[in-house]
């Protein structure tokens, strides 16, 4: 018999969240990851996150995110730590823009309450914007942010009180199929299993350089700057948002200790090696991001607090993948595009009955790796 039910490679969002519900469905797991727990080395470190119901990406997102939600409370009451803070959303940009129109059509298609405000009346409400006169802003009251840490910590702890192991600072070298399971190898040795679950990142492709999807991983910076007045961007006052410009897409978040968090989304979109990426932070990426800053919210334009650097990992479309690879007991959990983290929950509900039961009820179709032309899917499994 293998040592283990399953075993998890990445112990990130997505990773976190699998040992979770794999420990409580009373699984054997075991979770593996090169870097200590909430490492600042991949996508899901750099204190938080945005969630948003109306998903301009794409409405089939939606249902995926009402389950999310719902799980992020449960995984909170089980903490007992607030993990999630509601603060309202404001996706903002001309009304033929993507973040405007795509957040209209999933909010109508699944009758999301959203309020459509004009660029005064936004600015009449929350006086931090300054916007041109031909924009329009999508208001959703269930937007807010998640805290990134602590989220991942809360599943790693309670998936190790559930019983999962959790090994940190090993390498895997090669996840491969076997008759009736799985070898996992790694610098510390060999590992058999009934299933894996590849949680890598951006390190997918170098556990399994077979895959036959260009997956691209870029660099981004996050950064937090010193407001005016910190009472102005509290979170009581002022929403996460998302706003569209002729500076590209720059999201944001109310003020913390450090400052106002403040990003460009896919920054100068650089394709990188994960391994060898530059992590320090520029005046070049700090202009990248204090541009949107300096015309949209002046009132928060002080001296730069902090920054970070984190990484995307991109499919050509820049949809998620959830699928079995070239064996129904190797699951691939979620290359998500940048806009993941919010969803970590759900996919570690689907990739946990994926690699146990071979199904999930949840559709999951949109993410299938053989809608990539080149990719030949040997293998199928029940997606409903």
């Amino acid at each position: 018999m293998p040592a283990f039910d399953v075993v998890v490679v990445g112990l990130g969002a997505m990773g976190s969240a699998a040992v979770y519900h794999l420990a409580r469905k009373g699984q054997r797991v075991l979770g593996l990851d090169r870097f200590a727990a909430g490492h600042g080395f991949g996508s899901s470190h750099g204190a938080t996150r945005i969630i948003r119901l109306g998903y301009f990406e794409h409405p089939s997102y939606v249902p995926l995110l009402r389950r999310a939600y719902a799980l992020w409370r449960e995984l909170e009451a089980a903490r007992g730590e607030p993990l999630l803070r509601i603060t309202g959303i404001a996706e903002i940009g001309p009304p033929g823009g993507r973040v405007v129109a795509g957040t209209l059509a999933a909010a109508r298609i699944h009758a999301l309450p959203h309020t459509v405000l004009t660029a005064a009346e936004l600015m009449r409400r929350f006086p931090q914007f300054r916007v041109p006169a031909d924009t329009i802003a999508v208001l959703q009251p269930d937007g807010g942010f998640l805290r990134a840490e602590p989220s991942i910590r809360a599943h790693l702890e309670l998936a190790k009180a559930a019983g999962a192991e959790l090994r940190v600072g090993e390498t895997v070298r090669a996840i491969e199929p076997r008759a009736g399971g799985v070898r996992i190898e790694s610098d510390r040795g060999t590992v058999e299993a009934g299933a894996a679950i590849i949680a890598a990142g951006p390190w997918v492709t170098k556990l399994r350089p077979d895959l036959r999807v260009p997956l691209r991983v870029t660099r981004q910076v996050m950064a937090w700057f010193e407001p005016l007045d910190a009472a102005l961007f509290a979170a009581d006052r002022f929403p996460v948002f998302l706003l569209e410009s002729r500076l590209g897409v720059h999201y944001g978040f109310p003020a913390d200790d450090v400052g106002v968090k403040l990003a460009k989304h896919h920054h100068g979109d650089e394709a990188v090696d994960p391994d060898s990426v530059e992590r320090s932070v520029s005046a070049a990426d700090e202009a990248l991001i204090r541009a949107a800053l300096a015309e949209h919210l002046p009132a928060a334009n002080g001296p730069m607090r902090s920054a970070q650097a984190c990484l995307y990992t991109m499919t050509p479309d820049g949809d998620f993948i959830i699928d079995c690879l070239d064996s129904p007991r190797i699951v691939l959990a979620s290359p998500c595009s940048g806009h993941g983290f919010k969803f970590a929950p759900v996919v570690g509900e689907i990739v946990a009955g994926l690699a146990t039961d071979g199904t999930t009820s949840h559709d999951i179709s949109r993410f299938r790796l053989d809608r990539f032309a080149e990719v030949r899917k040997p293998l199928d499994f029940v997606s409903r």
